[in-house]
C-alpha cells in the first residue's frame, strides 16, 4: 500500500516478498486472473474441509475447494461496507458473479466500535475495522492467512491472524487552487499570504480523520506528537484560518476521501487539487477480521482471499485507495498502472501510528483540545 515512488528499502523489501511467494498464492492469483505456471495442491473434498481452519491449504486444499465449501453456504454478511465507499460496490458485484455467493450488508455506515458493538445482533461474516479496534478486540476474531499474507507489512498484521490491513490512505490537504497558492508542507498553509481558510472533517475527539489530520499536522521527523499538532491548529485559529467546511478553502482529509469527494468545496471539480504533505506523510488503514463466530466461515475466508486477490486490490485501488499489496504489484506488474497513477504523489517514509501513540494522542485532545480552540 505503499507509494508508487517507493524508495530503495522498500523495493528491496518487495523483492524479498515475491521471492516468499506461496504455491497457495500463485494458485489464488491463477484463479483470479493474475496467471501463473506453479502447480496448485491437491484439492480437498467437500466432506473433509475444515471452515474454520487459519490458512486456504490447511482447510481447503485449493482455492477450488475453498469456493465449493462457500457455495455450500451460498451467503456472506459483510458489516461496516458499503456500495458508494472504495468502489465495494464494484467489488461485491464482481464477487458475486465469479462465484455466485449472496452479499447481506449490514449496518454499512457503521464505525469499527459500532461494529463490535452489534456483532451478536447482526451476525457479521466479516468485520472492517480501524486497526486500534481491531488490535482491542482480537479475541473476538477466528484468525485466518489469506495466500498472499507474505505480502503484507508485518506491522500492519496481527501474527497469528486475527486480523490484517486490506487498504487505506494517506492523511492530505485539498485545496481550491483558484484561491489558495499550492502547499507543500502544513506549515504553508500558516503563511499570511495563502489565502487558507482550513477545515478539519469533523471534531478530532470523535472523527477518526480530524484525528489523523491533528497527527499528520504532529509529524517532524517522522515522530508524531499530538501536542505539535495541537498548536498548529491553534495557530490557524490565532490566525482566523480555520472555517468550518462549507466555508473553507482547505480540507485535511485522507487523499481516497478527497478523490471520491471530487469538489464539494468548489463548484469546479478541476480547481479541487490534493496533496500529500513532504514532511508529513502520515498512513492510515482498514483492517478486515474475520467474526469468531461467522456464520459463513468459508463465504468468509473466500472474500478474504477475493479481497486480497491481485483482482480484488485493483478494484480497490480504483476506488482511490492504497492497496496494501499496492508495491508487491507493482514489482510484479500486476499493478494497475493507471488507477495508481491518479493518487497524489508521497515522498518519504509514510507513518503508521501505534497503539500507545494513539491512545495518548486520544488522552491529551481530551484534556486540551477545548482550551485550544476558544
Amino acid at each position: 500500500m505503499w507509494s508508487v515512488t517507493s524508495h530503495a528499502s522498500r523495493t528491496v523489501r518487495a523483492l524479498a516478498l515475491l521471492g516468499a511467494c506461496s504455491l497457495a498464492a500463485c494458485a489464488l492469483a491463477a484463479c483470479s486472473g493474475s496467471g501463473s505456471g506453479e502447480q496448485r495442491p491437491a484439492a480437498t473434498s467437500p466432506a473433509s474441509a475444515n471452515p474454520q481452519a487459519t490458512t486456504l491449504r490447511e482447510g481447503f486444499g485449493d482455492l477450488d475447494g475453498l469456493v465449493r465449501a462457500a457455495r455450500k453456504e451460498g451467503e456472506l454478511t459483510l458489516i461496516g461496507v458499503s456500495r458508494d465507499r472504495n468502489n465495494f460496490g464494484a467489488l461485491i458485484d464482481r464477487f458475486r458473479k465469479e462465484y455466485g455467493i449472496n452479499v447481506r450488508l449490514a449496518e454499512p455506515d457503521a464505525p469499527s466500535g459500532r461494529q463490535i458493538e452489534l456483532a451478536k445482533k447482526v451476525r457479521p461474516d466479516v468485520f472492517d475495522l480501524r486497526l486500534d479496534v481491531a488490535v482491542a478486540n482480537a479475541g473476538r476474531f477466528r484468525p485466518y492467512r489469506v495466500a498472499v499474507w507474505d505480502e503484507i507489512p508485518d506491522d500492519l498484521k496481527d501474527h497469528k491472524g486475527a486480523w490484517y490491513a486490506a487498504y487505506g490512505g494517506y492523511v492530505s490537504i485539498g485545496y481550491d487552487s483558484r484561491r489558495v497558492k499550492p502547499p507543500a508542507t502544513f506549515a504553508d498553509l500558516l503563511r499570511p499570504d495563502s489565502g487558507a481558510k482550513v477545515a478539519l472533517p469533523g471534531d478530532p475527539r470523535q472523527v477518526a480523520a480530524a484525528f489523523d489530520a491533528v497527527m499528520a499536522a504532529s509529524l517532524k521527523g517522522g515522530r508524531p506528537q499530538v501536542r505539535r499538532g495541537v498548536e498548529f491548529f491553534s495557530d490557524l485559529r490565532r490566525l482566523n484560518a480555520l472555517a468550518p467546511p462549507g466555508r473553507a478553502t482547505v480540507l485535511i482529509d485522507w487523499d481516497y476521501a478527497h478523490l471520491a469527494r471530487g469538489a464539494t468545496t468548489s463548484p469546479d471539480g478541476s480547481a479541487w487539487k490534493v496533496v500529500v504533505p513532504r514532511d508529513a506523510v502520515l498512513a492510515d488503514y482498514r483492517v478486515q477480521a474475520i467474526n469468531k463466530d461467522a456464520p459463513h466461515p468459508a463465504a468468509a475466508r473466500l472474500w478474504q482471499e477475493f479481497l486480497f486477490s491481485d483482482e480484488g486490490q485493483n478494484l480497490l485501488l480504483q476506488g482511490h485507495v492504497r492497496p496494501v499489496r499496492m508495491e508487491a504489484m507493482e514489482m510484479r506488474g500486476t499493478l494497475d498502472a493507471e488507477a495508481a497513477a491518479r493518487l497524489p504523489r508521497a515522498t518519504g517514509e509514510p507513518v503508521v501510528l501505534t497503539i500507545p501513540q494513539i491512545d495518548e494522542a486520544r488522552e491529551h485532545l481530551r484534556a486540551n483540545w477545548a482550551a485550544h480552540m476558544r
